[in-house]
């Protein structure tokens, strides 16, 4: 029998959260605010990591709670999710300067970076994910060849590294361009004209800056 916290299903479920979470912020700020954003958090790829993570995470904590109380349930998703959500916005400010949303202006909300509201999403999300998203995400994968999916998942990983390290090199260059810095090869140059202050503006909400 197949470990359902293995590296394997860790992966598909980061993945598939990841991109269900582009679909989901998509949607709601182009029927809400009537815009287009790109809230994917690397350059390629329609990614929303922190869904990812935050999927990931749920899976792992909550994997032994599915038979227990809803009240249970909803106080390890309520604090797990409030600190992904406060340690990701703080990870983004020490590393890039700039993090993806702030709160400061919500109700009971910490330092901008967490608030009441989407800390009680968390814990109903929580519920929801463990109780029917989860099993059935499990079975999802399931129905896919085992062999040739760790194949894929090991290119996707390599492809998921590369998009990494190619997005933190557009926010750098990006930067590096406000302050006047003219590209000094052709691999800033590509970047100047592809994912630039305008691309990176609009994946992060003009909060990057």
């Amino acid at each position: 029998m197949k470990n359902k916290l293995s590296f394997y299903y860790l992966f598909w479920i980061f993945l598939i959260g990841s991109v269900a979470g582009w679909v989901i912020e998509f949607f709601y700020t182009l029927i809400f605010s009537h815009v287009l954003i790109n809230h994917s958090a690397l350059v390629i790829g329609p990614l929303n990591v922190i869904y990812g993570f935050g999927a990931c995470l749920l899976s792992a904590l909550l994997y032994r709670f599915q038979d227990k109380e809803l009240w249970k349930i909803f106080v390890v998703s309520f604090i797990t999710g409030t600190v992904l959500e406060y340690i990701c916005s703080w990870g983004m400010e020490l590393v890039l300067g700039f993090t993806a949303w702030d709160y400061s202006n919500d109700f009971l909300n910490i330092n901008g970076r967490v608030c009441l509201v989407y800390s009680l999403m968390w814990g109903f999300l929580g519920i929801i994910w463990i109780r029917y998203i989860y099993p059935w995400l499990i079975k999802v994968i399931d129905l896919g060849n085992y062999e040739k999916g760790k194949k894929l998942s090991i290119i996707l990983l390599i492809f998921l590294t590369f998009d990494t390290f190619l997005t933190f090199g557009a926010i750098i260059r990006a930067k590096e361009k406000e302050r006047g810095i003219a590209p000094s090869n052709m691999y800033e140059k590509i970047l100047d004209q592809t994912f630039n202050q305008d691309y990176l503006k609009n994946m992060f909400s003009n909060s990057w800056s």
